[in-house]
């Protein structure tokens, strides 16, 4: 029976979800973005880090002055930018995807923990998040790497420690609205320890906003990577990454405008189709805030 009733909230999900034009157009740009980090190094004409020499920055083909030997043109080190967003979408989203399911896992597991802590250390977890989540979350982890130091596994571990606090509130607040329902008294009463209404009364309940927290949790992740990268604070050069790539171009910005565009586009377009992903499955996920 509750195989059947999960099976009939999943159809009447997909087909709100379907309803949603943006949250389509998202997915298909989403997807062919993934496609790309997932076989564009393989597509790649060249090494992301070779240098041309004689090359340096030649525009895209669109221009008269272009060579359609490098698509979207050159850098002003010669390397060819087609073969640097390719490289680049891989290793942006792999780290975004890394650090989103780090620090879900982590905070989750600390939200459902604090559930069997005293009144006292909850709220006391609780006022610490709620500290965290006050700053905002590019300057938190700016202040993180200016304290451990700049380079990229310490941007990770900045990004890290600024998402979690968002999924130990969630949790935490979804696990308190649930357990002062109706059913969750019904089956204390019945028995139930607590460990067991978590699991099995609980948890399927939660699962909905946790993912949708899931989903704007990979735009936040990937703008922070960006943005650290784009201030010396997470990967370096060489490294073929977005937020790197616009540093390297600012300084070219009024008479080689590709340099910087073209990555910055890369940034807009994927985090605007996790954005409409983001809200279509919201909305699929709660018909009440669907409008």
């Amino acid at each position: 029976m509750i195989k059947r009733i999960g099976t009939a909230n999943q159809k009447a999900a997909w087909a709100i979800y379907k309803q949603n034009k943006g949250a389509l157009i998202g997915t298909a740009v989403l997807s062919v973005i993934m496609l790309m980090a997932l076989i564009g190094p393989l597509l790649a004409p060249y090494d992301p880090a070779h240098q041309f020499n004689n090359k340096v920055l030649v525009p895209p083909i669109w221009s008269s002055a272009g060579d359609f030997n490098y698509f979207f043109g050159t850098d002003d080190l010669g390397r060819d930018l087609l073969s640097r967003l390719l490289h680049g979408a891989r290793l942006s989203l792999q780290l975004t995807i890394t650090v989103v399911l780090i620090a879900a896992i982590s905070g989750i597991v600390i939200g459902a923990a604090s559930a069997f802590l005293s009144p006292a250390l909850r709220s006391l977890l609780m006022r610490i998040m709620d500290l965290l989540l006050s700053f905002p979350s590019l300057l938190l982890a700016i202040a993180i790497v200016a304290i451990i130091g700049p380079g990229l596994p310490n941007a990770i571990y900045a990004v890290i420690i600024v998402l979690i606090p968002q999924f130990v509130r969630i949790t935490q607040s979804a696990i308190s609205d649930e357990l002062n329902k109706d059913y969750v008294m019904a089956a204390r009463l019945d028995g139930a320890k607590r460990f067991r209404l978590l699991t099995h009364h609980v948890w399927p309940n939660i699962v909905p906003a946790l993912i949708v927290q899931l989903t704007f949790s990979f735009s936040t992740a990937l703008l922070d990577i960006a943005a650290l990268g784009f201030l010396g604070l997470g990967a370096q050069p060489p490294m073929a990454e977005w937020g790197t790539m616009l540093s390297e171009s600012r300084a070219f910005i009024q008479f080689a405008p590709w340099t910087m565009t073209l990555p910055g586009l890369a940034i807009f377009l994927t985090v605007l189709s996790i954005n409409l992903v983001g809200d279509g499955v919201r909305d699929a996920l709660d018909p009440r805030l669907n409008r």
